[in-house]
């Protein structure tokens, strides 16, 4: 009688969960846009605790890497993260591309509305806790090309409100100008994705 040779059953293994410190080491590299380190991450833990890392403030790895202009980066990063995590907010409600918006980062915001598999131009309606989209945002900061970009690439039914927005934002801007800016609220700056040092490697990103 011949001998079995069928290899016994293996149970299916599953990635070990992430440290606190292996977490906090991912947003650190993710926001010094630090390739080979979020890769080891990913070969460690796999692509799924991706999505599930925050901050004390809520921030995703995709607020780290847009806020600091990381291209290369998020494009290892897109395909790994559930598209959700593209319009998940943080606890001011701002969404990664608020924060690639207020660092005027456009191969970023770029990238995050044309992904295949993410929400589109929808993420440029998402209204953070200041009640500004990131078009809001753009034209309140007077970036013009991302303002431009934005409306190019809105929806159709969403122009009169992207109308809105950027003469809203004109208001605003003129209201701070003459002393009048606290009836629209605070405005949200770039503080939002860290103050900027002498270098990407002294972007402190926080809030």
């Amino acid at each position: 009688m011949a001998a079995d040779t069928t290899p016994p059953a293996t149970a299916p293994t599953t990635a070990p969960t992430p440290t606190e410190e292996a977490r906090e080491e991912l947003l650190l590299s993710c926001r010094y846009g630090d390739l080979d380190d979020v890769q080891a991450f990913v070969a460690s833990f796999g692509p799924s605790a991706l999505g599930e890392i925050r901050d004390e403030n809520g921030n995703t790895v995709l607020h780290m890497v847009a806020g600091n202009g990381h291209l290369e980066l998020l494009d290892y990063l897109l395909p790994l993260v559930p598209p959700s995590l593209l319009s998940t907010p943080n606890a001011s409600l701002s969404t990664p591309l608020h924060w690639a918006t207020l660092n005027t980062h456009l191969d970023i915001a770029k990238h995050l509305v044309q992904h295949p598999a993410g929400p589109g131009a929808s993420l440029i309606d998402i209204k953070n806790a200041a009640g500004r989209s990131p078009l809001g945002e753009a034209a309140l900061a007077e970036w013009d090309e991302g303002t431009r970009w934005f409306l190019e690439v809105m929806n159709i039914d969403d122009g009169a409100v992207a109308q809105s927005e950027v003469q809203n934002a004109d208001a605003e801007v003129e209201a701070e100008t003459s002393g009048t800016g606290e009836a629209f609220g605070t405005h949200e700056t770039s503080k939002d994705v860290g103050t900027l040092g002498e270098g990407v490697a002294n972007l402190n990103v926080q809030g």
